[in-house]
């Protein structure tokens, strides 16, 4: 089984919101998507989007955008991003994204002998940041969740060490200067081999290389403008 990320899809198949109004690295995006994904995923691999699936307010704007989903080879595990206002639940995620597709929130499944754990996370306060009081709240939310998610994949695991734990964050783990964070904490804490995350765009981006590697833990920038809208091959 292999492993395979990307992130910030962006659909709008349902809803008039093209992403090519953001530059011409847009056009035709979700064909290039669809053509390497289903080139490199097998039926047994697994496929994982980081978040910002769908720019659809509500679940019914988003079916198109879902379909499009279900037509990708592999298992896909999906986490919210913080366009993905038409999730409301994770259940009702599940419900409306259909088989083959397992959306996770704070906590995590099992393929194989993979566990993902994962949820949306939290913009990591930089150097000389001044977070606001709504920011840290969210932030300690979003940690906890994140720990739940990892305490699930733990207890899942439990003593078998052929099994491996990937977390899925949308947000960076850390800041644009790459320092430890609750996030990187945790991901060191309860053993996870690859953390996969997404978020960034263009000149947003301030982690540096596309892929981290932190004390053990091997961290991969996901979104799919960055990567010319190719899916990145996670080593565990």
């Amino acid at each position: 089984m292999k492993v395979f990320a990307i992130s910030d899809l962006h659909l709008s198949f349902g809803v008039n919101k093209p992403m090519n109004l953001f530059g011409e690295q847009w056009d035709n995006y979700e064909e290039r998507i669809m053509q390497d994904w289903n080139a490199r995923v097998g039926a047994d691999d697994v496929g994982i989007i980081a978040g910002d699936i769908s720019w659809a307010m509500r679940v019914s704007e988003a079916e198109k955008d879902f379909e499009f989903i279900r037509k990708l080879n592999g298992t896909k595990i999906v986490v919210r991003g913080n366009h993905d206002y038409w999730w409301s639940t994770v259940t009702k995620a599940n419900e409306a994204l259909g088989d083959g597709v397992h959306a996770i929130q704070a906590g995590a499944v099992q393929i194989g002998n993979i566990i993902f754990a994962g949820t949306r996370g939290w913009r990591v306060p930089e150097r000389r940041g001044n977070p606001t009081a709504e920011d840290k709240k969210i932030l300690n939310r979003e940690v906890i969740r994140f720990e739940l998610a990892l305490k699930d994949a733990v207890a899942k695991k439990g003593n078998d060490t052929e099994v491996k734990i990937i977390a899925i964050l949308h947000y960076p783990p850390f800041n644009a200067t790459v320092d430890q964070s609750a996030f990187t904490d945790l991901c060191e804490k309860y053993g996870v081999v690859a953390c996969v995350y997404g978020h960034l765009h263009g000149k947003q981006r301030g982690q540096g290389e596309f892929v981290t590697k932190k004390n053990g833990v091997t961290y991969y920038l996901t979104s799919c403008d960055l990567l010319g809208h190719k899916l990145v091959e996670v080593d565990f």
